[in-house]
C-alpha cells in the first residue's frame, strides 16, 4: 500500500530510506518547537498554547505536503515571518496578536486562491530577482540584529543607536558558544546542529545556575487560549492592507524559492526546469498556513532544512510524513519548550540569518541599478526593525531608479504599481 501510494520504486527509493530522510529533516529543522513559542510569546501570546500549535501547523503542513503533492518537503512555522509578527506588526505598530492573526490567516486565503489561478505565475515572474534576493536577505539580517539584542550582545545608545551590551554577564557569553557550536557542528556536516545547540546551551545554564528547568516530559498544553483567536475583522482595514501583503509576498516568493530550490537538490525538476504538481505544492504550503493562523501561530512555509533529508535519499511525501509524526510525537516536551531561554535560541537566530544573507552574493553587483535598491532595501528592514518597510524601499528606489536611468521596461507595471501603492502608505498611513 505504502509503495502504491508514495510509488517509492518509481522514485528510486525505499521505506527505510525514506524513514531516515524524515528523521534527519526533523533534527535540522526542530529547533522551531523552542524558538517560534519565544518569539510568538513576546507579542502576548500563551507560550505553551503557541508550542502545541506549533507542533499540530508543522505536523498538518508536512502530512498534506507529503500525502496530498507526494513531495519530501517538510513545513513549520517560518523565521523572520514570526519576528515581523511580534517585533513588526504587535510591538512595532501596535496592534493586537490577534490582529496579527487575523493578517496571516487572510494571507493563506489568499495565497490559496493565488495557487489555484495562473496570476500567481504572473505575481512570481514580475517582481525582480534582485528584490526577490533582497527580501530574503534583509529578513536575515533583521533576525541577526533581533539575536543579537535578545543575548544582550548589542544594546541600545544614546548617542550611537546601538553599542554592546556587557559581555561579562553569562547569557552573552552562553550565546556566543551557542553559535559558535552550531557552526562547528554544521561545519562538521552533523545533523541537528541547531538543536544539539539550544538543549546543550540551555543545560549548562540549569548546570551553572543561569536559569532553570521547570521539566521535559507532560501531556499536551491546551490550545484553547490561541485557537480560533485571530482577529479577522480587525485585520480587514486599509491600514494592515500592506501588512497582509507583507506576509503574502515573502510567504509567496520563500515558498516559490524553497520549492525550486528543494526540488533541484533532489533532481525532480522536468525538461523545462520546472517543478512537477507545483500547484499542489503551493495549495500545501497555503493550507498550512490557513490552518496555522486558526491554531494560533504566524506563516507556516516550507523549510529549506528539508534538503538535509533529500540528501540522505527522501524522495517521496513518505519523508515528509515521518516529519508529521515527529512533530506530533513532541507534543509532549511542552515543560522543556517552556524552559529554554533566549540567549538559548538567539544563537539559532543568528545562525539562520547567516544562511539568509548570503544570497545577496547572487546580485549583479556590477550593476548599479539592481544593486542601490537591493542593498537599501535590505539594509532598511533592521534599521527601521520593519521588513515591510524595507520592501517598501525597495520597490520605491527599483522603479525610481530604473525609469530615470533609462531601463524603464525593467521595472514593469508590476512593480510601479507595488512603489505607487507604497508611497502612498508612506504618505498616509
Amino acid at each position: 500500500m505504502v509503495e502504491n501510494f508514495f510509488k517509492l520504486r518509481e522514485h528510486n527509493t525505499d521505506i527505510r530510506t525514506e524513514f531516515l530522510a524524515g528523521i534527519t529533516t526533523f533534527l535540522t529543522m526542530a529547533y522551531i518547537i523552542f524558538v517560534n513559542p519565544s518569539i510568538l510569546a513576546e507579542s502576548g501570546m500563551d507560550r505553551n498554547a503557541v508550542f502545541v500549535a506549533t507542533c499540530l501547523a508543522a505536523a498538518i503542513g508536512s502530512a498534506i505536503m507529503g500525502i496530498y503533492a507526494n513531495y519530501p518537503f517538510a513545513l513549520a512555522p517560518g523565521m523572520g515571518l514570526n519576528a515581523y509578527f511580534t517585533h513588526g506588526v504587535v510591538l512595532g505598530m501596535g496592534y493586537t496578536w490577534q490582529v496579527a492573526l487575523g493578517a496571516v490567516f487572510l494571507s493563506g486565503c489568499i495565497f490559496i486562491i493565488l495557487s489555484i489561478l495562473p496570476v500567481r505565475e504572473w505575481i512570481v515572474n514580475a517582481i525582480p530577482r534582485s528584490l526577490k534576493i533582497a527580501i530574503s536577505a534583509g529578513i536575515g539580517l533583521f533576525l541577526g540584529v533581533l539575536s543579537l539584542k535578545n543575548a544582550g550582545i548589542i544594546v541600545d545608545h544614546p548617542a550611537t543607536l546601538v553599542g554592546i551590551g556587557d559581555l561579562k554577564r553569562p547569557e552573552p557569553l552562553l550565546a556566543i558558544f551557542g553559535f559558535f557550536a552550531i557552526a562547528i557542528l554544521s561545519a562538521r556536516r552533523i545533523s541537528g546542529a541547531i538543536i544539539l545547540s539550544v538543549l546543550g546551551v540551555t543545560i549548562i545554564g540549569v548546570i551553572t545556575g543561569v536559569s532553570s528547568i521547570s521539566g521535559v516530559f507532560s501531556a499536551p498544553p491546551s490550545l484553547t487560549p490561541t485557537f480560533m483567536q485571530m482577529d479577522v475583522i480587525g485585520a480587514i482595514n486599509l491600514g494592515l492592507v500592506t501588512i497582509v501583503f507583507t506576509f503574502l509576498f515573502v510567504d509567496l516568493f520563500d515558498t516559490s524559492g524553497t520549492l525550486v530550490g528543494l526540488a533541484h537538490r533532489a533532481g525532480m525538476l522536468d525538461e523545462n526546469s520546472k517543478v512537477p504538481r507545483l500547484r499542489k505544492a503551493l495549495m500545501a504550503d497555503g493550507t498550512a498556513t490557513f490552518a496555522g493562523a486558526m491554531l494560533g501561530t504566524s506563516t507556516t512555509t516550507s523549510y529549506i532544512e528539508s534538503a538535509a533529508g533529500i540528501n540522505v535519499g527522501g524522495r517521496t511525501g513518505l519523508t515528509a510524513c515521518v516529519v508529521s509524526l515527529l512533530f506530533l510525537l513532541c507534543l509532549f516536551l511542552a515543560p522543556l519548550a517552556g524552559s529554554i531561554p533566549a540567549y538559548a535560541t538567539a544563537p539559532a537566530l543568528l545562525f539562520i540569518s547567516c544562511l539568509m544573507v548570503r544570497g545577496l552574493s547572487e546580485i549583479d553587483w556590477d550593476d548599479i541599478t539592481d544593486v542601490a535598491p537591493a542593498v537599501i532595501a535590505a539594509i532598511s528592514m533592521p534599521l527601521t526593525f520593519s521588513i515591510a518597510t524595507g520592501i517598501g524601499f525597495g520597490f520605491v528606489a527599483y522603479a525610481v531608479i530604473k525609469t530615470l536611468a533609462g531601463r524603464s521596461d525593467e521595472a514593469g507595471v508590476a512593480v510601479w504599481v507595488l512603489a505607487a501603492l507604497f508611497i502612498l502608505k508612506f504618505a498616509m498611513f
